[in-house]
């Protein structure tokens, strides 16, 4: 009898316990989004561009465009994608020692000045991943984020001491502020750019470097809330009250 008892109490506690676990709707969507899978760099709002430490010798780096992708990813095309293409840098340097060379987007507006573009990533971000090529040199490589304060993350994301390709999967840390309050300034975090450095110690007279299928996971709704969109909207576009403030009477006022 008693054994019944205790079978039954545990099964109403149970229940009670789950029922409101269960009736909760769900406030997640986790997507991934690509940024760049290099194979169409045309119809981007953005181009590749770098920048190097003092002792690069000239001429260098030196980015380009080339035909390929990782094996891994051959599965997945599809008839009609366009051919696969992968961005590759060169770069040399002077002398051995703190070397280190930035690969970042770029745009150019209609007076051809060109600007640093950071791209803008949605909602809360969990992951972001890409394949990188590495040729087996002891460098190291970075993953430059802007937090929604506009302050930049160096987020190390592993050592480039291996051959051929490897994906890479780097964890966003949580103390990095992926949302404001404030509805000046930028909204999210945002994607600047790759830092690769070398050891003091490695050769640098021949280092090359390949990336692709740059994407990130994401929970996109974390962020939305009823009446989220109002927070954009332009009150020069709608038809408002009386300017003439002199003569409008507070509230209250007789």
């Amino acid at each position: 009898m008693k054994q019944g008892v205790f079978v039954f109490v545990s099964l109403m506690l149970m229940i009670c316990f789950c029922v409101p676990v269960v009736g909760q709707p769900s406030v997640k969507s986790v997507e991934t989004i690509s940024i760049d899978n290099f194979d169409t760099a045309d119809e981007k709002d953005w181009t590749w561009s770098f920048q190097a430490s003092r002792f690069v010798t000239d001429g260098y780096p030196k980015l380009a465009y080339f035909d390929g992708m990782p094996n891994s990813l051959s599965h997945l095309r599809k008839d009609g994608d366009p051919d696969p293409k992968i961005l590759g840098v060169k770069v040399l340097f002077d002398r051995k020692g703190d070397n280190w060379f930035e690969v970042f987007p770029t745009t150019t507006d209609e007076n051809g000045e060109v600007s640093n573009y950071e791209i803008p990533l949605i909602g809360t971000v969990s992951q972001i991943d890409f394949w990188v090529w590495g040729a087996n040199y002891k460098y190291y490589l970075e993953l430059l984020v802007r937090d929604a304060e506009g302050s930049v993350h160096i987020i190390p994301a592993c050592t480039l001491s291996f051959e051929g390709w490897k994906n890479i999967v780097v964890n966003i840390p949580t103390y990095i502020r992926q949302s404001s309050r404030l509805r000046s300034g930028p909204e999210t975090m945002s994607f600047v750019g790759f830092r690769v450095r070398s050891d003091a110690n490695e050769y640098v007279d021949d280092y090359v470097i390949y990336f692709d299928n740059l994407k990130y996971t994401t929970n996109i709704l974390e962020n939305i809330y009823d009446g989220y969109e109002l927070r954009h909207a332009d009150f020069d576009s709608v038809e408002s009250g009386s300017s003439d403030s002199a003569q409008t009477q507070g509230a209250g006022e007789k």
